[in-house]
């Protein structure tokens, strides 16, 4: 039985552009004047310019020696119709030391009709004629899609995919009763992993669990897999792995393992550096926005993949084409320079098949993206970006505190978190570098935490150096100085649209239980996703696109899109805490928060279970009785307790070998090999947080397969997950250009 998918019937809306055709033909008795006609034959070639047109500049090529030229080469130009578009044609002679103009005209653009296609003669002075072919049409053929409903390759992934979860489940649950078997598709939950930010310690520790969950078959039955920060590290290493599926990742993570044990700051060194700037140079001549987050994507890149440095994101469909493993989400924030990330930001989702903005409706396919558009069309396509790139903008945040990365660090007997480092930053005042240390203490004499004053200063002296090599090789010193020459840059894929107001996620969501806003910000800070409803300026010709660990460390928006109708989201969250001890959901509540806010299923997180059951390895949230379409969240929060008298389930640790091997803390270790900062790894180190969080995941399956089981239950019960009961004719009639069903913003 097929169902309908209500959500390719919603329309949304937007304003088609023109497409403006210009052929220059040709010109007669092109003069410079009766003198100047005696000393030299002009070398004409002409220029056209639109003012309000993206690309607004083009010209041919000039011809030496020629009178009565022709040229017969086509320009095109993307033209908003409800502008003035004026085309101004310029006649010039070519020349050695300055190019001299001969004349200028002016036309109506608007005096050309719809379709139709005209050779207009323009007179320049007494004599000269300029001859052009001209037509416009409607840009009916978008490179961007405009729609609320997945892709239609997604779809067929799911579809394929559907079939074989239904076999991994069947081999999982393998001896359990029938109603907890899928006995068709319809009865197959959508299950998603989601992995948090945190640097390389999410890398490592989301390493063990992929190695986990793969060996006990528990990916078989996932869906997605959705990453943010240092998650989609980890991520983009796994996928891009030339063997990978049929490799797992146990061969991957030695490979990875030996790949951190030296740090990327290494490639810092003059050979290197000049390399990376090189290749930003050649992107910058080509027009392309270049910031310190192209640098970092690069000593990323040469860590993790090095020798898949050319590798796209488009190229990890060969992944997923058969549905052989779960599709990979990966994510990243639109911000505005002017406002808090904690207060506006706009998820952009990437897979390898496209890349978009559910909030508007809008996607492009990969090799698209960082292209020129200008109202839904490409005016100016570059080649795809590298995957190496989106590593970077993935995990921007680690670009913009790069000071910290670099090892120049607060003295204090606690390291500060990224968390608590962003806050330090004001995104109003675009801060600099020498701003963002001034929350730095001077380093006293002696040796603290295992480090001594001139291994400190050397760090410092290196950060220095690496400010003054980079901005040397570009005047404009906000490539590595300010906060907006950090972040990640490119051209605004909405440009010129005609969207003024942000799409529901959820178009068809009065249905489920909310709670009171007073309820979700008493434990949240009330000014948090304050203007989450804003649209974005789509008059703005380059946009940010950040870490999005800046607003909340969990890349939920990707999963509870209801299009992807997930049914147990399994999450495991590597944000960083105050100690080992601390309460483990800050995270989940902002994401339960945004949930709320956007009309989305969530359970209800409740901070008291903390009080209640103590630090776990995991905790279950369970929606309530008939709450619609609320997916199960299992939590896993990075603790090390099992794991210190359990080499693996059930098995005890007997030699003391093995129990000094187990016995570390990750955030109240003095020598803080785990934090957010660190970008080296000994080998001793990540083998005890890969076989920590291998361990944690492997402990809690049993918690996993009870999950699986409900969700099944409930496809029994419920087969029509996430299709919506209406007529054809009223979902036809759902068309959105304000988003009428949003909750009040608060002041």
């Amino acid at each position: 039985m097929s169902s309908i998918d209500p959500y390719q019937y919603i329309i949304v809306e937007q304003q088609y552009s023109h497409k403006y055709k210009v052929t220059v033909l040709r010109a007669e008795n092109v003069t410079k004047g009766a003198i100047g006609d005696l000393l030299d034959t002009p070398d004409p070639y002409l220029e056209l310019f639109i003012a309000t047109a993206p690309e607004s500049r083009k010209r041919t090529r000039h011809i030496d020696n020629d009178i009565n030229p022709e040229w017969n080469e086509t320009f095109t130009f993307i033209l908003d119709p409800n502008q003035e578009n004026i085309l101004k044609i310029t006649l010039m002679d070519a020349n050695y030391v300055m190019d001299e103009t001969l004349g200028t005209v002016t036309y109506d653009i608007s005096k050309l009709k719809v379709g139709q296609m005209e050779t207009v003669p323009f007179p320049i002075g007494k004599t000269t004629k300029v001859y052009l072919e001209m037509s416009l049409e409607v840009c009916s053929d978008l490179d961007l899609r405009f729609s609320l409903a997945l892709c239609d390759k997604e779809k067929l992934f799911r579809q394929t995919r559907r079939e074989k979860v239904m076999l991994g489940i069947k081999k999982l649950l393998d001896g359990e009763k029938p109603r907890y078997l899928p006995s068709s598709p319809q009865e197959v939950p959508v299950i998603a992993v989601v992995g948090s930010g945190g640097g390389f310690r999410a890398m490592v520790g989301f390493s063990g669990v992929m190695k986990a969950l793969y060996e006990s078959g528990v990916l078989d039955c996932t869906t997605y897999i959705a990453g943010l920060s240092g998650s989609t590290w980890y991520m983009s290493t796994l996928y891009s792995h030339p063997e990978f599926p049929n490799m797992g990742p146990e061969q991957i993570n030695q490979e990875l393992m030996r790949s951190v044990s030296s740090s990327p700051l290494r490639l810092l060194l003059p050979q290197h550096l000049t390399h990376y700037i090189q290749a930003l140079w050649a992107k910058k001549a080509l027009g392309q926005p270049v910031t310190f987050a192209d640098i970092f994507g690069m000593l990323i890149g040469e860590t993790l993949i090095p020798a898949r440095m050319d590798t796209k994101l488009s190229k990890m469909q060969e992944k997923v084409d058969d549905a052989q493993c779960p599709l990979p989400l990966f994510t990243c924030l639109h911000v505005k320079p002017d406002v808090s990330e904690l207060m506006f930001a706009d998820w952009v989702e990437f897979s390898p098949y496209e890349i978009g903005m559910a909030k508007y409706g809008t996607f492009m396919t990969p090799d698209l993206f960082g292209s020129k558009f200008f109202m839904g069309t490409v005016v100016k396509k570059y080649e795809e970006n590298p995957l190496h790139f989106l590593m970077g903008v993935w995990g921007s945040a680690f670009s913009i505190l790069f000071n910290r990365v670099l090892g120049v660090k607060d003295s204090g007997q606690r390291q500060s978190t990224m968390e608590e480092e962003l806050e330090q930053i004001r995104p109003a005042d675009f801060l600099g570098a020498d701003s963002m240390d001034n929350d730095e203490e001077p380093h006293k004499a002696g040796t603290e935490g295992g480090r001594d004053v001139e291994d400190d200063s050397h760090q410092r002296a290196q950060a220095s150096w690496v400010q003054r090599m980079v901005t040397s090789f570009f005047s404009d010193s906000s490539l590595f100085n300010t906060r907006e020459g950090r972040a990640g840059k490119v051209h605004n894929f909405m440009l010129g649209l005609n969207l003024n107001t942000s799409m529901p996620f959820s178009p068809f969501s009065d249905y489920m239980s909310l709670p009171c806003e007073e309820e979700v910000d008493a434990v949240t800070d009330p000014d948090e996703f304050d203007r989450i409803y804003e649209p974005l300026d789509v008059k703005s010709k380059k946009i940010h696109v950040v870490d999005s660990g800046l607003t909340y460390n969990l890349p939920y928006p990707l999963i509870l899109r209801p299009q992807r109708g997930v049914d147990l989201i399994i999450s495991f969250d590597f944000s960083a805490r105050p100690s080992d001890s601390s309460p483990p959901f800050k995270e989940l509540l902002l994401a339960e928060k945004w949930a709320r806010m956007n009309k989305l299923p969530f359970p209800k997180i409740d901070p008291k279970v903390f009080d209640r059951e103590g630090l776990k390895e995991c905790y279950v949230f369970k929606p309530n009785k008939g709450d619609k379409n609320c997916p199960t969240v299992i939590h896993f929060v990075l603790v090390n307790i099992d794991f210190r008298k359990f080499k693996a389930p059930g098995v005890p640790r007997e030699t003391e070998k093995d129990k000094e091997f187990a016995d570390f803390d990750i955030f109240d270790d003095p020598n803080t090999p785990y934090s957010t900062f660190n970008f080296q790894y000994s080998n001793l180190a990540f083998k005890q947080l890969h076989d920590l969080m291998e361990f944690n995941a492997l402990n809690n399956i049993d918690v996993i397969k009870e999950a699986i089981k409900d969700s099944v239950v409930y496809r029994k019960e419920t087969p029509s997950r996430c299709s919506v009961s209406l007529s054809l004719s009223e979902i036809q009639n759902k068309k959105f250009l304000k988003r009428d069903t949003r909750p009040t913003a608060r002041k």
